[in-house]
């Protein structure tokens, strides 16, 4: 599984589906719009997760192909994926604000991974309860819009995540008027120094580690 990382909560994901299918599967996360001052995502696409319809988040047709959009809650069989979708909210009112925002977990080459989406909430036992036993975390630190730098270490040490990867923080030339990551290191006190443009990872990988944070640099 190869990840990379475009901005915000844009990621790509490169993996290979369960059963006989040799070719690789390319999924995205959250893929932005231009508004956001920093390069939409781009490339084929064969499946698109959206957590909310927002600008920022929602940018489906900046990829190309035919790709599968998965953006409600639920449970979804897709290109050899597992895929679980939990309701949750953007703000700490129960969405009176911001509305909802929908955590994906998936299963893809023996690891379970799960992108929070905006977050902006605490979560529910059930909610940790299916987010239990996840092997790489993707949480938003930057505030404002979603829980801070302090209330992500908080919840990462709840749910004891293998491998953390930030999300949703100020990068450069980004509008977005959130934080940067100097809160969420802070408190989690073990970010590296040096950001990685692409990270490979295979479930022998994880063997011995915990909650280690993965600091990912933006494709420009």
């Amino acid at each position: 599984m190869q990840i990379q990382y475009y901005g915000q909560s844009c990621f790509k994901i490169t993996t290979k589906p369960a059963g006989r299918a040799t070719d690789d599967i390319v999924l995205f996360f959250d893929p932005f719009g231009k508004e956001l001052g920093i390069r939409p995502p781009q490339g084929q696409a064969d499946v698109v997760f959206v957590s909310h319809d927002h600008f920022d988040h929602n940018n489906v047709e900046a990829l190309k192909g035919d790709p599968v959009i998965i953006n409600t809650p639920g449970e979804y069989a897709v290109k050899g994926l597992n895929v679980i979708g939990l309701d949750a909210f953007h703000d700490l009112e129960e969405g009176a604000k911001k509305g909802r925002s929908t955590i994906f977990i998936l299963e893809v080459e023996d690891l379970k991974i799960c992108h929070l989406g905006d977050l902006g909430s605490e979560l529910t036992g059930k909610q940790l309860e299916e987010i239990d036993g996840v092997d790489v975390l993707f949480i938003p630190v930057g505030g404002n819009y979603t829980i801070d730098g302090k209330k992500a270490a908080e919840l990462v040490r709840k749910i004891e995540p293998v491998i953390v990867i930030p999300m949703h923080y100020k990068v450069e030339g980004s509008t977005a008027e959130v934080a940067d990551l100097q809160k969420f290191c802070t408190e989690m006190g073990n970010c590296p120094k040096e950001k990685i443009a692409k990270y490979s990872l295979k479930k022998k990988d994880l063997e011995g580690k915990s909650m280690e944070v993965i600091i990912m640099d933006h494709t420009a």
